[in-house]
C-alpha cells in the first residue's frame, strides 16, 4: 500500500474496512472499534477457527498477537497522521490470562513516542473488562521508507 496523498489524514475505520478481505487481519475478521489522536481500538470476534486448545475453546495466542500488532501499528499512523511503511522491531506480549471462550477480544494500541526512524507503542487486550486484561504489549516499530 502506498503512502496517502498529501493533505489526507489517516483514517483507521476506512483502513480497516479496506483490509477486511486481505491478509491475515482480514482472514481473522479484525474490525475497527474506535480511535483517538494517538490510539486505535480494534476487535477480534470469537471464531472456532482461532481456537488454540480444542478441549477448552480458548483462543490461540497468535490471533491476539496479530490484533495487538495491528492496533499498535495503526496507533502510530494516527499519531503521525499518515500511513507510512514500517516494520515491527520488537513486540513484547505479557499474557495475563486466557480470553474467555465465546467472547470478543478488544485490543487498544497507543503510540506514545515517535522519533525520526522509530515509534514506541504499548497497549492491552481484554475480553470485555479493560480492568481485567488478557494481555499487555510494549513494542517498537521502525519506519522503512527512507
Amino acid at each position: 500500500m502506498a503512502q496517502q496523498p498529501v493533505g489526507m489524514t489517516f483514517d483507521p475505520a476506512r483502513f480497516t474496512d479496506a483490509i477486511r478481505t486481505h491478509g491475515h487481519n482480514g482472514a481473522m475478521g479484525i474490525r475497527y472499534v474506535n480511535h483517538g489522536d494517538d490510539w486505535v481500538e480494534l476487535a477480534l470476534d470469537y471464531d472456532d477457527r482461532l481456537i488454540g486448545n480444542a478441549d477448552t475453546g480458548v483462543l490461540a495466542s497468535g490471533p491476539i498477537f496479530a490484533l495487538m500488532d495491528m492496533a499498535t501499528s495503526m496507533a502510530i499512523w494516527r499519531r503521525t497522521n499518515i500511513f507510512r511503511p514500517q516494520a515491527t522491531l520488537d513486540m513484547r506480549v505479557d499474557y495475563l490470562r486466557p480470553a474467555v471462550p465465546g467472547r470478543t477480544v478488544f485490543g487498544r494500541g497507543e503510540c506514545y513516542r515517535v522519533t525520526r526512524r522509530i515509534a514506541f507503542v504499548r497497549g492491552q487486550a481484554h475480553d470485555g473488562d479493560p480492568a481485567d486484561p488478557v494481555a499487555h504489549v510494549a513494542g517498537t516499530f521502525m519506519f522503512t521508507d527512507e
